[in-house]
């Protein structure tokens, strides 16, 4: 299978299309092809001000699925980028892959920025017939719990190995309708805190996370996809 991720550092931050390969490899025995198509910072309305970038990858590229994620924090929650947001979605069926919107979460110091996110994605997805990938839902049913949990990059924005775990096991749940339920603690960390430096080695990029922190990650998807 073939997926597109459109987006910015939060869909390639600690490379999560690669854990979410791997975890697709895991649970289901097939392996999957994940393409990137980020910019750091950007929205819908850039990704298609960048039209030919786009257009081509979504016409010709033979994906099954588009995964597209909003500018996040701040939240860029315009008619604009909405109506950009359903001009992907157009787009990406008539290439054939099925249009995902990934719901962003809110940054730590502003739970209350969710509720925004939460209205425009579901909005989206209601009048383009998206699916919702519902990882906002999720990470803030995990802080609901946990508040201490460490899903936050140390900005209180990005995602940390465990955030990007979470993101990866949220789409595989959706894309795959198989159970989060024990799959691995495999992640990838993509920065190297000694040499304060991007690894460019993906072997060493490869982690295992804490097992009981992935169970309960695990566990906060499955609530949400059962309600």
């Amino acid at each position: 299978m073939n997926v597109l991720f459109v987006g910015n550092s939060h869909s390639f931050f600690n490379d999560m299309v690669h854990t979410f390969a791997r975890l697709w490899q895991a649970g289901t025995g097939e392996n999957i092809r994940p393409i990137l198509l980020c910019h750091p910072g950007m929205g819908f309305t850039y990704h298609m001000k960048e039209y030919f970038e786009v257009r081509y990858n979504l016409l010709y590229g033979g994906f099954d699925y588009a995964v597209f994620q909003q500018k996040a924090h701040p939240f860029a929650g315009s008619d604009e980028e909405f109506e950009a947001g359903k001009r992907l979605a157009a787009l990406s069926r008539k290439g054939g892959a099925a249009p995902v919107f990934s719901l962003t979460w809110a940054e730590k110091a502003s739970p209350e920025h969710q509720e925004e996110m939460d209205r425009f994605h579901r909005r989206l997805c209601d009048e383009t017939g998206a699916l919702l990938s519902p990882v906002g839902t999720v990470w803030q049913t995990l802080l609901a719990e946990e508040p201490d949990f460490p899903l936050y990059f140390a900005d209180g924005e990005h995602a940390s190995v465990y955030g990007d775990y979470l993101i990866a096991l949220t789409h595989y749940r959706l894309l795959s309708s198989q159970t989060a339920l024990g799959l691995p603690n495999i992640a990838s960390d993509f920065f190297d805190p000694e040499k304060q430096t991007i690894r460019e080695d993906p072997e060493e990029s490869h982690i295992l996370l804490d097992q009981d922190r992935c169970r309960r990650i695990q566990e906060a998807v499955e609530r949400v996809f059962s309600n």
